[in-house]
């Protein structure tokens, strides 16, 4: 008889996970509140909170996400805050 031959494993993709949109306030310590917003054309990324209606916004590339503009807002807050 003859040898069978191994069958090939197929490997699976694993689903990456999406990048959070929704952000903490730092100004009202609520979670999920503050909102990105990418302007592409303009190269501008927005951030506002819901709730006390802070915003930021700041200047982006291409490469940029929108967990990019809520880091630039909080370095920017800690600098203030120097």
């Amino acid at each position: 008889m003859a040898r069978r031959k191994p069958l090939k494993k197929v490997a699976q993709k694993k689903e990456m996970e999406k990048l959070a949109t929704l952000f903490n306030c730092p100004f009202c310590q609520r979670e999920h509140v503050c909102s990105v917003k990418m302007d592409r054309k303009m190269d501008i990324g927005h951030i506002k909170c819901d709730i006390c209606l802070e915003d930021f916004q700041t200047k982006i590339h291409h490469l940029s996400e929108p967990i990019d503009v809520y880091n630039d807002w909080i370095d920017a807050c800690e600098e203030a805050n120097m």
